[in-house]
């Protein structure tokens, strides 16, 4: 959520490699969260989107769309447990270096939002053995493709 908490984004960040994907969100609603998912999982080969797992936000409760439209199974963390979605927070705090708190997200495009992921896709994590999340990404879906 951007200053105000009217503006947003939508990210999802594939568990065994770290690879982000993030989707503009025009108003932070159910409407337009389910929207994002359903495009971010569709860009997607049907081998890296098996499963979400999701907080308890309002903007979550049209889950079930989710799966009819992408057939994923969709689990929900226990209230106050963010570890249980650790990857997920660690990769929206490496989003913050780039967008702290505060900022208004009213003027950044998909553009300028897919230039900071592609950024952090490409560089090399620790986790990963050093590896870039998205050569990562792209070997693991071109062997199991």
């Amino acid at each position: 959520m951007g200053r105000g908490k009217r503006h947003g984004f939508h990210t999802e960040v594939e568990r065994k490699t770290r690879y982000l994907l993030a989707k503009l969100l025009p108003k932070l609603d159910s409407v337009n969260s389910v929207v994002a998912q359903i495009k971010i999982f569709g860009s997607l080969p049907f081998s890296a989107r098996k499963t979400v797992t999701l907080d308890n936000g309002l903007e979550f409760v049209r889950h079930q769309e989710l799966t009819q439209e992408t057939g994923m199974n969709v689990y929900f963390a226990d209230p106050y447990k963010s570890g249980q979605r650790g990857t997920n927070e660690n990769t929206n705090g490496l989003l913050r270096r780039y967008l702290p708190k505060k900022t208004s997200f009213r003027n950044l495009s998909q553009g300028e939002l897919n230039d900071i992921v592609a950024e952090i896709n490409n560089r090399p994590r620790k986790c990963l053995g050093y590896v870039e999340p998205v050569e990562l990404f792209m070997s693991y879906n071109n062997e199991r493709s």
